[in-house]
């Protein structure tokens, strides 16, 4: 309903002051009194005409002031839309009224709570006695305000202020206000769920507020936590009952904790209702739990309540009587255990395995009569006879029949993390031998290589001696492989990784797997959709491929079937296999299985091992897996075996699935390299050792150089101070005093421009990310005597090889 309002008149603020009137009205008077004195010289009648002009002028500055007039051309009505608007926002209701009693505005609430809009006072009929307003409206005109409280309108108390107010103050603002009705149920609502409720909840007291159809509207964190288990669950509007349960005996307990739950007591409060006179039977109601107290000299109250907090604790725990017999087991000690759920074994002997039985049971006889006291002892469960645990017992007191505390550690995930610390540490000592190893032998077969080279340049194809030397090179050469498989096992070869797609590297090496299985062998191949791009070295992935194939077909002596497959294995797939050593991320798998005899458990964890090997003396060198699982490694994929006795093995390979765009354009090619291999000016070769230094001496100076060398860093130092001028330095990596690197350093401070090559029997890779030199050439050992002539060639030349991208 709208508001009424009517006309407003100008206030008396807008009529000019009487003070204004004052000086024009008493000099009128004296002028008209002078001018009849000095027309009739009658000074009485003088004296009565300025008194009654005086008189009139007065009378009517009283007549303006009773009976103001309309202000033409201006509206001064007060806007009552601000006020309306705060008070409809604020919830009460609002009139004004004029000084001649009439209603000027209200607000929509006014007309809502008092149907036709009645003019205060009188707005309760004969409900209430209107003398109470009359009396505070008065008040109001005199004083200013007043006040009347706890009127009662219907369903409704009202609280009402009345205030003069307007311009000229000739108006009255009533406002009236609801009293809020004081409610149990909020109170009790705000007390459960505020600071109050984690009081309780500290005290151990679960405190719940149910309505009268039994539905649960409040509760406090410590009921929360025993009835649903967590204290932040929402359980507004479930079922009080269904959260509780009663035994056999009458006593209640709450449904989650089945067995083993303390018993509780009920305390409920029932909450009136506003304006209820007696108490509902199906109102509202606050529940009080608490747990049902044990006394302490009652040997089975305390067994119990002991019971009830040793199922809650996470580690296996279980006791025992003096006589040996089991009284109670806790759900974590039944999942070491091996037992089913429920099930109480009678003794703790029927827990391991035959040969540990006589033991157990003395031990638990022991602990039971003597002092109190506890120990371990090793044995083996019946569900796991291949891994001992450590079986603790404590003799007890006072706790009824219990007399035997046993526990049991669920250890299976530490050890399983143990065994896969110690196997990973080992594979890093392994490798770290291995590349040592490979170091020294290269050196080795570079003297061997070398030396055979310089004499096969004095004997031609016919010599008696000639085949003899050919033998020798043929089998360093194949020594020369053996070091870099082992330098790939240890991850310090030189990869040439590049960006590609799996299904592509299994194609190019199709052809040469159906040769090497052989007839009696079937090659099955298949590839997973939206494989992702791996960045690998595709030689070794190939070299990789064929030795997993080849052992495949040594497993199936009487033939069978290698499948290779290719999928993609995403970061969620990942996330559920629960795999510790994979790290969660996007894989593309490759994965090569056969049909053949299979892998025995004890030797399954050896198989990457350098040199081990389940074949025939003779017939392997055990390097093939160390080097599929090197390569595997050193381009940050994961390897792992699976297999059955009797029913094939599986080799699994993860690659992370490469990120970054492919290049736009391709590294160019560098200019081909000239055949001719003479060449002129002074090297200088730094090498510790003799027998690479003499070979490499008589192989540079055969080919027109001149030669200038040295033991260590120190005297290729001096070698570069003295007057012959260097066009060339060629360096070892690692030697004793000074090593390479250092040496090229302080070189490159006074001879800037010198080219250096260096030559070692690390990888590439592996020295470029510890060398921080720019513009050096690098030739790994073993190397040959046309070799080592190329690289000297194309290192004077200025085309050595580039560095790696992020390398320097």
């Amino acid at each position: 309903m709208a508001a009424r309002t009517d006309r407003q008149y100008g206030a008396l603020g807008d009529i000019p002051p009487a003070r204004a009137f004052l000086p024009l009205l008493l000099l009128a008077a004296c002028g008209s009194a002078a001018l009849i004195w000095f027309t009739v010289r009658d000074l009485a009648l003088a004296a009565g005409f300025g008194a009654t002009l005086l008189g009139l002028a007065a009378l009517v500055v009283l007549a303006r002031r009773l009976y103001p007039t309309p202000v033409a051309g201006s509206d001064h009505s007060p806007d009552w839309t601000v006020a309306r608007a705060a008070a409809e926002a604020a919830g009460i209701a609002i009139a004004v009224t004029d000084r001649t009693g009439r209603l000027v505005c209200a607000s929509d609430l006014f007309g809502e709570w008092f149907p036709g809009y009645p003019t205060p006072p009188g707005l309760f009929g004969d409900a209430a006695p209107p003398e109470n307003l009359a009396q505070a409206s008065r008040a109001a005109w005199r004083d200013g305000e007043a006040r009347v409280e706890g009127i009662g309108h219907g369903a409704l108390r009202l609280d009402v202020d009345i205030t003069r107010t307007g311009r000229s103050e000739d108006y009255l603002l009533w406002r009236f206000s609801p009293v809020r009705q004081p409610s149990a149920v909020d109170d009790i609502h705000r007390l459960i769920t505020g600071e109050a409720g984690r009081h309780l909840t500290e005290a151990g007291i679960m405190a719940t507020l149910i309505g009268g159809e039994g539905r649960i509207r409040a509760a406090n964190a410590a009921f929360l936590l025993r009835a649903a288990g967590r204290i932040d669950a929402n359980i507004t509007g479930r079922d009080f009952a269904g959260h509780m349960r009663v035994d056999d005996k009458g006593r209640l307990f709450f449904a989650r904790e089945e067995k083993g739950g303390l018993p509780l007591r009920l305390l409920q409060v029932p909450l009136r209702r506003p304006g209820q006179q007696s108490i509902a039977q199906d109102g509202p109601l606050l529940i009080l739990l608490i747990d049902e107290p044990t006394s302490a000299g009652d040997g089975t109250s305390a067994l119990a309540y002991i019971e009830t907090l040793l199922s809650l604790l996470p580690f296996g725990l279980a006791m025992a009587n003096r006589d040996g017999r089991m009284l109670f087991v806790n759900n974590a000690f039944a999942r070491v255990a091996g037992l089913q759920s429920g099930e109480t074994p009678s003794y703790p002997g029927d827990l391991v395995v035959r040969e540990d039985q006589a033991a157990v049971a003395d031990a638990v006889r022991r602990f039971a009569i003597g002092p109190q006291m506890s120990g371990d002892i090793a044995v083996r469960m019946r569900g796991q006879p291949d891994e001992p645990v450590a079986l603790s017992l404590a003799g007890v007191r006072g706790l009824g029949d219990a007399a035997v505390l046993l526990s049991l550690k669920d250890n299976s995930e530490e050890s399983n993390l143990k065994r896969q610390v110690a196997q990973a540490t080992k594979m890093q000592a392994i490798g770290q031998l291995a590349g040592g190893v490979a170091h020294d032998f290269n050196n080795i077969l570079t003297a061997i290589i070398g030396h055979c080279d310089l004499m096969l340049m004095r004997h031609t194809p016919g010599d008696s001696d000639y085949d003899d030397i050919t033998q020798i090179k043929s089998n360093s050469n194949r020594a020369a492989s053996l070091t870099r498989q082992l330098l790939a096992f240890s991850r310090q070869q030189t990869l040439r990784p590049q960006v590609l797609q799996l299904p592509d590297i299994v194609a190019d090496v199709s052809n040469l797997l159906k040769r090497l299985l052989g007839e009696n062998v079937k090659l099955e191949v298949s590839h997973g959709r939206n494989l992702g791009a791996v960045r690998a070295d595709p030689g070794q992935l190939e070299q990789v491929i064929v030795n997993l194939v080849v052992n495949a077909r040594d497993a199936m002596p009487d033939g069978g079937t290698v499948n290779i497959q290719t999928y993609a294995v995403p970061a969620v797939k990942v996330r559920e296999m629960r795999q510790q050593i994979l790290p969660v991320g996007d894989y593309t798998a490759l994965r090569v299985s056969d049909t053949g005899l299979g892998i025995a458990p004890d030797i399954l964890s050896k198989i990457f091992e350098p040199f081990f090997t389940t074949k025939e003396l003779g017939k392997g060198t055990g390097l093939g897996l160390s080097t599929v699982y090197g390569i595997v490694k050193q381009s940050g994929g994961y390897i792992f075996a699976e297999s059955e006795t009797g029913r094939g093995a599986s080799f699994i390979i993860y690659l992370p699935v490469h990120a970054a765009a492919a290049l736009a354009a391709e590294k160019p090619r560098a200019p081909a390299r000239r055949s001719e291999t003479w060449g002129t000016g002074t090297i200088l070769l730094v090498e510790d050792e003799d027998m690479v230094r003499t070979v490499a001496e008589r192989a540079l100076t055969r080919q027109g150089y001149k030669v200038l060398t040295a033991a260590d860093g120190e005297q290729g130092l001096e070698q570069l101070a003295g007057d012959e001028p260097i066009h060339l330095l060629i360096s070892d990596v690692v030697m004793p005093n000074m090593d390479g690197p250092t040496m090229v350093a302080h070189a490159r401070q006074t001879h800037p421009d010198l080219p250096v090559l260096f030559m070692s029997g690390y990888a590439e890779e592996q020295l470029r990310r510890s060398i921080d030199i720019a513009n050096v050439a690098f030739l790994p050992k073993p190397f040959s005597v046309n070799q080592l002539a190329e690289a000297a060639r194309d290192a004077l030349a200025g085309h050595g090889p580039e560095p790696e991208p992020g390398s320097k």
